[in-house]
């Protein structure tokens, strides 16, 4: 019996490679003649940067940029093993995690930072750059990282508009005249974790402002900030991007890297499958064991366990899922390839312990799965 195990990161407790880790001991203990594969995944989201400096024996390099709330911070990109490419995690310079609960504000916070690290990168003379955008905490459309990079937002008056989403309703020209004229040189792929437009119901606005502490007010707002902001872009850039899946990631960075950069987006599980080799992974295998923290209706939207439901499926491999959380309407899942949902959790658990003991709770999890499936294994054979 040959397994593939392929988590992506449970979400504040453990990253993709010490979930696979776990994952894996508890399948060996389980089922010690089994072979086990382990592909650590991500899908554009937090960890990215990691799994792909990994897969490829990369680096990590340490830059100053603009944090969400104009704060200076230190971030960090990565510098894959072929030496020419960059792997840049909006969430490390504009993440929602780098906010304090008490100051979310997504009309103010600026993704400037993801602009300075893409300067970084081609500072040091890279020309290809990923640039993974799932964990953000803004929605201003990518102006604060256009800005950063050279770009200017008008108002009537011709003043540059103040960084965050709130104040795009005001925007009346852009301008690229000044943009880093380095990045037309550039490979600019876009890994994008959600497949949102970047208006409407299922826009940027609507759907994760909320999440990032905006009232019913500001979602208004915002909204019509990016309703602005896609009408002066058409009429400026004779770009429309709006429509486009994923444009509504991050806040409307999807689109602003498409319309101001002219970057390619793409499901960011794609991306890293690529480059972790996750195809090859794949071959010879009976059975596939994925997860991540949480499974719910959002994961079927472009998430890494969506991802490689997809590509078992097309080889008629079945597939495991486990998550610390399985909630209602997790269960689209089973219609895009996934065999069964398993919760680590063993019973009654408050969050916190729940998450302090992910790797133990995972370890349990595979090892109880492991002796069911071996039994099953040697009764069949």
């Amino acid at each position: 019996m040959r397994i593939l195990v392929t988590p992506d990161k449970f979400k504040g407790s453990l990253s993709s490679s010490e979930a696979a880790e776990a994952m894996a001991r508890g399948l060996a203990e389980g089922w010690p003649e089994a072979e086990l594969i382990t592909c650590p995944l991500a899908d554009g989201g937090e960890g990215t940067m990691e799994v792909l400096v990994k897969a490829t024996g990369g680096r990590e390099a340490a830059c100053r940029v603009t944090g969400p709330l104009g704060e200076r911070r230190e971030a960090s990109l990565g510098i894959l093993g072929d030496g020419g490419t960059a792997v840049v995690e909006m969430a490390a310079a504009s993440g929602l995690e780098l906010i304090p609960p008490d100051k979310r504000d997504p009309l103010a916070t600026t993704t400037a930072g993801t602009g300075d690290l893409i300067r970084a990168a081609l500072d040091m003379g890279i020309r290809r750059i990923i640039v993974g955008i799932g964990g953000s905490g803004t929605n201003d459309g990518g102006t604060g990282m256009a800005s950063a990079l050279g770009a200017r937002f008008l108002d009537a008056a011709g003043r540059e508009l103040h960084p965050g989403g709130g104040h795009l309703e005001k925007l009346e020209n852009v301008d690229l005249s000044g943009l880093d004229p380095r990045v037309r040189q550039a490979i600019i792929v876009v890994a994008s974790d959600v497949a949102n437009p970047l208006l409407g119901e299922r826009g940027a606005s609507r759907v994760y402002a909320p999440q990032k502490g905006a009232s019913a007010g500001d979602v208004e707002l915002l909204e019509k900030g990016l309703e602005r902001l896609a009408e002066v872009v058409s009429r400026d850039l004779n770009t429309a991007w709006e429509k486009k899946p994923g444009a509504g990631a991050a806040g409307g960075l999807g689109y602003g890297l498409m319309a101001f950069l002219g970057a390619e987006i793409r499901p960011g599980v794609e991306v890293v499958m690529d480059y972790t080799g996750f195809s090859k992974c794949l071959d010879g295998c009976d059975l596939v064991i994925t997860g991540e923290g949480r499974l719910d209706a959002q994961t079927a939207y472009g998430k890494a366990v969506t991802g490689v439901a997809r590509a078992a499926r097309r080889r008629g491999i079945p597939v495991l899922a486990l998550g610390g959380e399985v909630v209602e309407g997790a269960g689209v899942l089973h219609e895009l390839g996934v065999s069964a949902l398993l919760s680590v959790a063993p019973g009654p658990l408050s969050r916190q312990e729940s998450m302090a003991r992910t790797a133990f709770l995972l370890q349990q999890t595979a090892r109880e799965l492991a002796s069911l499936l071996r039994s099953l294994f040697n009764r069949s054979s």
